[in-house]
């Protein structure tokens, strides 16, 4: 498989460096990088129709519906970019998300061709989430220890005041783990059974996680 055109997806624990990893396969290989969260808002700053209706549930804190999530992402996959290829980055997360996203590429002549499952322990996780911190003001992301700002609590980008999430304590964190483990164990078995899941050591850190991938894109 090269590297043009492909269209994949990452699965991986909240810590296992999804965001980070897609940022750096649209910059170096070329991906339009799709997060469902960034797809989520920016139909609410348009003001689409689906937009409209998330918008209603997430001024209220809670998630939007999976029809929701799934029709702004059929409307984000026919823009032109993605025909360059695409990584999906946090969806599908449930077999009932995977089987309509297969609906959606299969109505617009597409299909999947890789699933990288990036794996990370548990206690690798718990470091990297509990000890990030997010700027109040621009949303940038810090590590205490791995991507520390110049001044303690202070953002570089725009100088705002950071702080660390509730879903990023200890307590916390061990719940989202336990809930992902749940959810995802069927999508890994559902992609298993396509031949399209691959496994990636995320471990260690995001570099030689890159490395692994591009090698495998670029080979396979």
């Amino acid at each position: 498989m090269g590297a043009n055109k492909t269209k994949l997806i990452l699965l991986g624990a909240p810590g296992a460096g999804k965001g980070t990893l897609a940022k750096m396969i649209q910059a170096e290989l070329g991906f339009v990088h799709l997060s469902t969260g960034d797809m989520l808002r920016e139909a609410v700053k348009e003001g689409t129709e689906l937009g409209k209706k998330a918008a209603g549930y997430m001024n209220e804190g809670k998630l939007v519906p999976d029809d929701i999530v799934i029709g702004i992402l059929g409307e984000r996959l026919l823009a032109e970019d993605c025909e360059k290829g695409f990584v999906l980055d946090g969806f599908p997360r449930t077999r009932k998300q995977a089987v309509a996203l297969e609906d959606i590429l299969r109505g617009e002549r597409m299909s999947l061709d890789l699933v990288l499952n990036l794996e990370t322990p548990e206690e690798v996780l718990i470091q990297r989430l509990s000890g990030r911190t997010q700027c109040e003001s621009c949303g940038a992301i810090y590590h205490e220890e791995n991507i520390p700002s110049r001044d303690p609590g202070v953002c570089d980008k725009c100088g705002g005041k950071l702080y660390q999430r509730e879903d990023d304590r200890k307590e916390a964190i061990e719940v989202r783990l336990r809930a992902y483990r749940e959810e995802t164990a069927e999508l890994i078995d559902f992609y298993s059974e396509d031949g399209l899941l691959k496994s990636v050591d995320s471990g260690k850190d995001v570099e030689t996680a890159f490395k692994q991938i591009a090698a495998g894109l670029k080979d396979g």
